[in-house]
């Protein structure tokens, strides 16, 4: 058992003069396809026909909660769509996203892919406020907030029916400057997609924790903003840029605009701390990342891993999926040979919910298969990218010997996770995290292998060619 995966979020501004001014929402599909890794247990699209948001979602894969009739109810330029695991909240309906709220002259809707830590005390203060809630979700807190922070810049208290958030430039204004406060207020990770019946926007926490990128469709006049890179490729569309760390990306009819924080950019990429796992783990190999090409960062990373762990052997194995970009550069750097080795079943729901330990554990062999012809009578190098639990490790080496493998070295790309995850990554307690709680020797005594080793974090960071990353798990120290 793993990292689970985040959230994925993704916003289209389509131009009312293009052909497919009103197929916003399908655009939005394609991309929340491409981020499918990032949530598996809910998916949900909103739209703006320009005078009302409409919203489907569901539980499940978004392929299982959308069919070509829902598109002809979601016609519209603008729309926000997500792929949810869940890190706060239950996993349930109510705690999909997107979140909209409605009122008698507009509309706004919200995608979150975060989680914040000061969601107790904001959730007890509106609720003083007289603010309802009708999910267990902090994304819900960072909606109302922002509906509270409009009031309180020129609305009308206490009615909120008459709230209007897209009519004229002063309510336009004064909607930005809402979700500005908000964001001041909310503590923790956040990448967030916002729209009104004809405005899109986008905001990376002061972090930069979760990514962000924007990019254009077809033209300069319609826009995408989303989780990562590959969205945008899956849309044909064109990767502009990443939301700089604490900016706020804002897009209309009148085109793109930036707000960005005081120091400008260049403080704002001073104080980023994206979550190092995004390169590891999360993200997929096609994406960019602040500038650096995910696949990449993970051939420097096994490419570093060779260097610092060596050892003979006759072949080098990579766990699918995000395990083959560090077994390459291993390869690469070492002169052993790369080989398959290891065969993912692609047809396994990864929503599937076992419900016993031991069963899950087994669900290694259904989602992972050797190939004996690769591995009989061999010194095998298997490189993951980390171990958590320790269980799939141990399951894995178990499968690779009972492929005829004479010998198993188990090297990892990321350091030991140590500590947990509170900035919307849904790791186990600290009690439960073997590296923890075992000496690197009884690791490996733990899983069978051989021989054990883990990058360093010194030298993933060599590999990565900066320090501006969180690295909470592997030290303790987050930057919220």
């Amino acid at each position: 058992m793993g990292f689970r995966d985040e959230c994925g979020v993704v916003g289209i501004f389509c131009s009312e003069k293009k052909s497919n001014a009103n197929d916003a929402a399908r655009l939005a599909y394609f991309a929340l396809t491409s981020l499918q890794h990032r949530g598996q247990e809910s998916a949900g699209i909103a739209v703006s026909d320009g005078e009302k948001i409409k919203l489907h979602k569901s539980m499940g894969l978004v392929s299982d909660v959308f069919r070509p009739e829902h598109f002809e109810n979601l016609r519209g330029s603008v729309a926000l769509a997500h792929v949810r695991y869940a890190t706060a909240g239950g996993r349930s309906l109510e705690n999909a996203q997107p979140f909209l709220n409605t009122y008698k002259l507009g509309s706004i809707a919200l995608c979150h892919n975060g989680q914040l830590v000061n969601y107790n005390e904001l959730r007890e203060m509106l609720e003083d406020y007289g603010c309802t809630f009708s999910s267990t979700s902090d994304s819900e807190v960072i909606l109302k907030l922002i509906v509270r922070k409009f009031i309180e810049q020129g609305g009308k208290p206490g009615s909120h029916n008459e709230l209007n958030f897209s009519d004229g430039e002063e309510n336009r204004v004064r909607f930005e400057n809402a979700v500005r406060e908000t964001c001041s207020i909310i503590k923790g990770s956040f990448a967030l997609c916002i729209m009104t019946e004809d405005m899109l926007l986008g905001v990376r926490d002061p972090n930069g924790i979760r990514p962000l990128c924007v990019g254009t469709l077809e033209d300069d006049s319609s826009f995408i903003i989303a989780s990562e890179s590959c969205a945008i490729d899956a849309v044909n569309g064109t990767l502009l840029r990443d939301v700089a760390p604490g900016e706020m990306v804002i897009i209309n009819k009148e085109g793109f605009r930036s707000r960005v924080p005081e120091g400008g950019t260049v403080k704002c990429m001073q104080n980023k701390q994206t979550c190092i796992f995004e390169y590891v783990y999360f993200a997929r190999p096609d994406s960019v990342i602040d500038g650096m090409a995910v696949q990449e960062a993970r051939y420097r990373m096994g490419e570093q891993l060779a260097e610092e762990a060596p050892v003979a052997a006759d072949v080098v194995v990579g766990v699918p999926d995000s395990g083959i970009g560090a077994a390459l550069g291993y390869a690469k750097k070492s002169g052993i040979p790369f080989v398959t080795g290891i065969i993912k079943n692609k047809y396994i729901g990864r929503t599937f919910i076992a419900p016993t330990q031991k069963e899950r554990e087994s669900m290694v062999f259904v989602k992972l298969n050797a190939i004996k012809s690769d591995l009989n009578k061999k010194r095998v190098i298997v490189i993951d990218d980390s171990i958590v639990r320790g269980t799939t490790s141990r399951r894995l080496v178990q499968m690779l010997r009972r492929a005829g493998a004479s010998e198993v070295h188990f090297r990892v790309s990321s350091p030991p996770v140590k500590f947990p995850c509170h900035l919307g990554i849904d790791t186990p307690s600290k009690n439960e995290l073997i590296s923890s709680t075992h000496e690197l020797e009884e690791i490996k005594k733990e899983i069978g292998a051989d021989s054990l080793a883990f990058i360093s974090l010194e030298g993933m960071l060599n590999a990565l060619g900066s320090g501006h990353f969180c690295k909470g798990c592997f030290n303790g120290a987050y930057p919220v």
